[in-house]
């Protein structure tokens, strides 16, 4: 069996504007290991979210083949793709996307629901998430009563509920502080040593540094691609 969790072969997207088609991405060929710590870097335009809304099921590519964990996914259905999303990635988004006025326990748990967890063992899985991400206190309050940062922790705990294949985080510190950044960055970290594949959009050379491989794309094409650490499995 293959060690990639993801494998991406000559990825292509178009969009249709009106009359004209913009070929955003121009066939992109990656493989990702287990485990891996990865950021994707670029320009505006380069095609950094669109290969990430790729890689998350958010969106299907025009042409090519993604296979996550050996399933080609670029042709399942609306529903199948949501059944992946769920189960087999967890996103974590620039503006945390919490519901606000449900708390931080029931917004970790949310994802459970859609999988038919029980009650029982949504509460005790939502409990030892957010005691992870240093949250044992905050568990009952809503978002607009936690700062930046604790919102993003609860953001990370819930894609980390449903014990992802990767963690995809979307420009995870462009709404906080420096600092509250570095603790942000320092959790993700953790999560990778656990064993976690994790993947960041990032447009800040700092963040990326805390990345293992890091991918720079440039109008829709991988431009380099360079591991600054060695790979252990």
């Amino acid at each position: 069996m293959s060690e990639n969790v993801i494998e991406v072969r000559n990825i292509i997207r178009d969009f249709k504007l009106g009359s004209e088609t913009v070929h955003v991405l121009k066939g992109i060929d990656l493989d990702i290991k287990k485990g891996d710590y990865i950021a994707f870097m670029g320009p505006s335009g380069s095609g950094k979210s669109t290969l990430m809304n790729l890689l998350g099921c958010l969106d299907t590519p025009t042409a090519g083949s993604y296979k996550l964990n050996g399933t080609d996914v670029s042709s399942l259905s609306d529903d199948q793709l949501a059944e992946i999303r769920n189960t087999e990635i967890g996103f974590v988004f620039q503006t945390f996307n919490l519901l606000p006025r449900t708390t931080a326990l029931d917004n970790v748990a949310l994802p459970m629901i859609y999988a038919g967890k029980s009650k029982k063992d949504r509460k005790a899985r939502a409990e030892e998430v957010l005691t992870s991400v240093g949250l044992v206190d905050r568990m009952d309050h809503q978002p607009n009563q936690l700062s930046g940062g604790q919102r993003q922790r609860v953001a990370v705990g819930r894609a980390l509920v449903n014990n992802p294949s990767i963690i995809l985080a979307d420009e995870p510190t462009g709404n906080l502080d420096s600092k509250t950044g570095v603790e942000i960055m320092a959790l993700f970290d953790k999560i990778h040593a656990d064993g976690n594949t994790v993947i960041l959009v990032t447009h800040e050379e700092d963040i990326a540094e805390h990345a293992h491989r890091v991918i720079r794309l440039r109008d829709g094409i991988v431009e380099s691609d360079i591991r600054n650490r060695p790979w252990k499995s």
